[in-house]
């Protein structure tokens, strides 16, 4: 059937490509045990105090969850040391970024977006009836701040900057997100997507939140639960911004748009400091040990600083040859087709064993086309 009546802008969308549940891809492949580095998630599992959290909370589900989100915007406003009226809680993270489209774009409006970058960002603007002006990514993979500005004109409403930047690890550093800053008109907001801030160790990686503590009235900062303390599953994430932006995108947001688990469990993960810690170290231990055995075959990757990086399979094999022998192997990664590498595939760092298998069956399958 033709439906006519959908708009042209939603009929050209190519939607985010989903991955299978690793139950069912062991099950159509006949594999055990496999190794799931494909997602970014937290190779720990979850906070246990979030668990704990969870477990007290499962006889109150006939309730529904604190439209406002009051005890979890009370302790993120005594973490960060912002007014709770700065805060907006979402479904994750992606919520958020659709919240912001939703409440700043208007059908012919312009975002900047940079490439490669989260794909969520320019599939959502097109969904709203926006236009994504995409800026590339410097040969280095790092933001192209001259360009991004040049870019800007009267329709431009959002800048998004993936800090870490997803896929590629990569950072804005503080000089450039200085100039970035300074630089936009009053009618431009810069969305500051730091879903991986925690992972950081450059000293010259510019604190989101601490611009709005300086009164920058046109910043977003989003941050969220579901990688250092493994919520992903719960869906939880967090925006700060002034308390006038935030009242304009609280306004669309749907009055229940949190579940009550996925808030005592952020609730109680931000106390959990032993479960962050051990997070920590498991990521700098587990890309200290990869970046060691890629060197040592001769492997291209881009150093990160995420918990995730990239890797140049090109040109013993594509990417898409690559996430397809190690799947047959039991080790799921990312093909980073769909992003235009076609020449890498993403691995999120996993447990040390995790990590071996990675590089076992790596190893195996490289060495099987040279």
């Amino acid at each position: 059937m033709n439906y006519r009546f959908i708009p042209r802008y939603i009929k050209d969308i190519v939607p985010y490509p989903p991955g299978k549940p690793i139950e069912e891809v062991e099950r159509e492949l006949g594999i055990k045990n496999s190794v799931k580095i494909a997602s970014n998630e937290n190779p720990l599992g979850t906070s246990p105090l979030a668990i704990q959290a969870i477990k007290k909370t499962l006889k109150k589900l006939n309730r529904y969850p604190d439209g406002s989100a009051f005890y979890l915007k009370n302790k993120l406003s005594a973490t960060h040391g912002i007014p709770t009226e700065s805060i907006v809680i979402g479904n994750g993270s992606n919520e958020l970024i659709e919240l912001i489209i939703r409440t700043f774009i208007q059908a012919g409006d312009e975002a900047i977006i940079s490439d490669p970058s989260f794909l969520i960002y320019s599939i959502t603007v097109k969904a709203s009836g926006g236009k994504s002006i995409i800026i590339k990514l410097m040969d280095d993979y790092s933001y192209d701040i001259k360009g991004i500005l040049r870019a800007i004109n009267k329709r431009t409403r959002l800048i998004f900057i993936s800090n870490p930047n997803n896929p590629t690890g990569t950072i804005l550093k503080k000089k450039d997100y200085d100039l970035l800053i300074k630089s936009i008109p009053e009618h431009v907001i810069v969305v500051d997507d730091a879903a991986y801030r925690e992972f950081v160790v450059s000293k010259e990686y510019p604190d989101g939140i601490g611009y709005i503590k300086k009164k920058v009235k046109n910043l977003i900062v989003l941050r969220t639960f579901s990688k250092l303390y493994g919520l992903a599953g719960l869906r939880i994430g967090y925006g700060i911004t002034t308390p006038e932006l935030a009242d304009y995108i609280e306004r669309v947001r749907q009055p229940f748009n949190v579940n009550s688990l996925a808030q005592v469990a952020a609730l109680a993960a931000l106390d959990d400091r032993q479960f962050v810690r051990r997070t920590l170290d498991n990521n700098k231990a587990g890309l200290d040990y990869l970046y060691r055995m890629l060197d040592k075959i001769n492997i291209h990757f881009i150093p990160t600083q995420a918990n995730f990086f990239l890797v140049k399979v090109s040109p013993y094999m594509t990417a898409r040859q690559a996430f397809e022998s190690l799947l047959m192997k039991g080790v799921i990664v990312r093909d980073m087709t769909s992003y235009g590498l076609a020449d890498y595939i993403r691995i999120n760092v996993g447990k040390p064993a995790e990590n071996r298998k990675f590089i076992m069956e790596f190893r195996k399958i490289l060495t099987g086309r040279l």
